[in-house]
């Protein structure tokens, strides 16, 4: 039996079981997070896992913005399972785990979870499920002494989202 892989935008094949970092694009991981809906799509307006990530990317100090952008990368290639899912499949967050390990290593990067980044991703959290999801009972507000931004999302088509996020990746990353 061949080693499943999944077929990427640019037409490689990336081995989930097996990551190898010569396998990782940015144009891949663009439009993989920006044509994939947040929340299984459960909003009330398409919003992508990029635009997420644009907001992540602004709320933390200059030297974790490139990790703020790429901290949900591995979805680019495994999908945004969601949260309630993720904890009863144990062995399919370690696969994230090791694909999120070969992403920061090919752009340079510690993507474990740092503080300030989980933060900036609570309150984009919050953020979302007071403008996207306007049926849900959950209360997000104060939670942890996290507050939704300001301003309220104004969501953005994949291509979109996909070209602000490659803007962003240009402008933060040194590397080649």
């Amino acid at each position: 039996m061949s080693t499943p892989y999944v077929s990427t935008y640019l037409g490689n094949r990336f081995y989930p079981l097996e990551p190898r970092i010569d396998d990782i694009e940015i144009e891949d991981i663009a439009h993989g997070l920006a044509y994939q809906c947040r929340f299984n799509g459960q909003t009330n307006a398409f919003y992508s896992v990029a635009q997420h990530s644009l907001i992540v990317a602004s709320q933390v100090p200059d030297d974790l913005q490139l990790a703020a952008l790429l901290h949900d990368a591995a979805e680019a290639y495994l999908g945004d399972m969601v949260k309630p899912l993720k904890l009863l499949l144990p062995a399919f967050s370690a696969i994230e785990d090791s694909v999120t390990r070969i992403i920061g290593e090919r752009f340079g990067l510690d993507l474990s979870h740092h503080g300030d980044i989980k933060r900036a991703d609570l309150v984009a959290l919050a953020t979302e499920k007071r403008d996207l999801m306007p049926y849900s009972t959950e209360s997000w507000t104060s939670l942890q002494g996290i507050e939704a931004l300001p301003d309220r999302i104004c969501t953005m088509q994949p291509e979109d989202a996909k070209q602000a996020f490659l803007r962003a990746f240009g402008d933060l990353y040194a590397g080649d």
